[in-house]
Formats: structure tokens, C-alpha cells, sequence
């Protein structure tokens, strides 16, 4: 697993217009190709008097999936730049929508591909990223006079509490990256005397 990618902070819209022609670039986050072929979907219902809706998406850390459209423009000019420029960003788990209105000038192919791409740069710096960190997903098990202060004592030191559950017992979920596992692991020895379950769950990803 990658330790850790970027993707768009939120859904976004930034529209550029060079020689007449409109370009709205939409970007979205994308778990997966069935959310990001959905978001393409909703944005060529939305634009569909539009001359092309030419899309580009990465879904997975380690960038597995990478598929592009051109939509009509001549072959390589539009998807695939915008594909380029997601990649060279390190952009993972998102989707771009550019969507054309001709304005009657041709841009010849050297200049579809720096619009097409050029939207999606510049969408990116409009919209904001944000780097989401691999961690290990962990269990602290706690008795209930132990609980409250070591919740706080978590939070205190940037630990991310992911849930809590009160029976017997009160179950804590935390993250931790893997470097501070061992470390944690003797934190939480002294402060409980020894007293606290741990348990080392799968991985994930949250925000750095």
C-alpha cells in the first residue's frame, strides 16, 4: 500500500475560456470507478448542449485504475492530457469533467491539449487538495474509571479517536501510523498500569 496520495478537497467547479471556447472543469472525489463514472454521468446530463464532455479519472492509492475519454475531440488532445495532468499532480481517488462550448476559433491539436489540461491545473489550485496518510486501525480496551482520561489524553496528543462503544468495558477505536504502533503501545502500559486490551486491526487512510 502506498503510505500516502492526494485527492481534491471537496467537488468543484472553475470555468476558463480561451478563443471564445468555454471550459468548465468539474472535479469530484471518487472511491470508486462505479462513483467516478456517476459524477460523468450527472455532469453530461447537466451539460448536455455542450460541443464535448471529455473526462479523466484515478481511483487507488497506487493509482490502478487510470481511464480517459476524449469525447469527439481529436484522438489524444483532451482526455488524455487531463489524465496527465491528475497523475502529475499525484491526484488519486478523483474525477474530471471538462466540458466544451466551441466559440467558433479552432485550437488545433497542440492547443486542445494544453485547454484541456490547463483546466484541470488550474481547477486543482481553485478547489484544494489534501493528503490522506496510511495508518493502522487499533482497539484499546479500558476499564470505565480509566476511560474519560485517556480519551483526553488521546486527543491531547493529535491521536484520532475514531469511535468509542461503552459495555463491560469501553472500547476505544483509534488510528496510528505504523512508525508509532510500539511506542503507543508503551504509552498506554504506564498510563493504565498495564491494565489496557490492545489490539491491532487493518489499514486505512485518514488526513494528514
Amino acid at each position: 500500500m502506498q503510505d500516502e496520495y492526494r485527492t481534491v478537497a471537496r467537488a468543484g467547479v472553475h470555468e476558463t475560456e480561451i478563443n471564445r471556447s468555454r471550459f468548465l472543469c468539474a472535479l469530484a472525489p471518487a472511491a470508486t470507478e462505479q462513483e467516478a463514472q456517476e459524477f460523468i454521468a450527472a455532469v453530461r446530463k447537466e451539460h448536455a448542449d455542450a460541443t464535448h464532455n471529455c473526462w479523466a479519472y484515478v481511483i487507488g492509492a497506487d493509482a490502478s485504475v487510470q481511464k480517459a475519454s476524449d469525447d469527439g475531440e481529436p484522438g489524444g488532445t483532451a482526455g488524455v492530457p487531463m489524465l496527465q495532468m491528475l497523475l502529475r499532480r499525484d491526484m488519486r481517488y478523483v474525477v474530471a469533467v471538462v466540458t466544451r462550448y466551441y466559440g467558433g476559433v479552432k485550437l488545433g491539436a497542440g492547443g486542445l491539449i494544453r485547454a484541456y489540461g490547463g483546466a484541470v491545473g488550474e481547477a486543482l489550485d481553485e478547489v484544494g487538495t489534501l493528503t490522506r496518510r496510511r495508518f493502522r486501525l487499533a482497539t484499546v480496551t479500558v476499564d470505565h474509571q480509566r476511560a474519560g482520561k485517556i480519551q483526553n489524553d488521546l486527543r491531547a496528543t493529535g491521536r484520532e479517536v475514531r469511535g468509542v462503544r461503552y459495555d463491560e468495558a469501553v472500547t476505544i477505536e483509534i488510528g496510528l501510523p505504523d512508525a508509532d504502533v510500539d511506542a503507543f503501545r508503551g504509552w498506554l502500559a504506564d498510563v493504565t498500569a498495564g491494565s489496557a486490551g490492545f489490539e491491532l486491526g487493518g489499514e486505512a487512510y485518514g488526513d494528514a
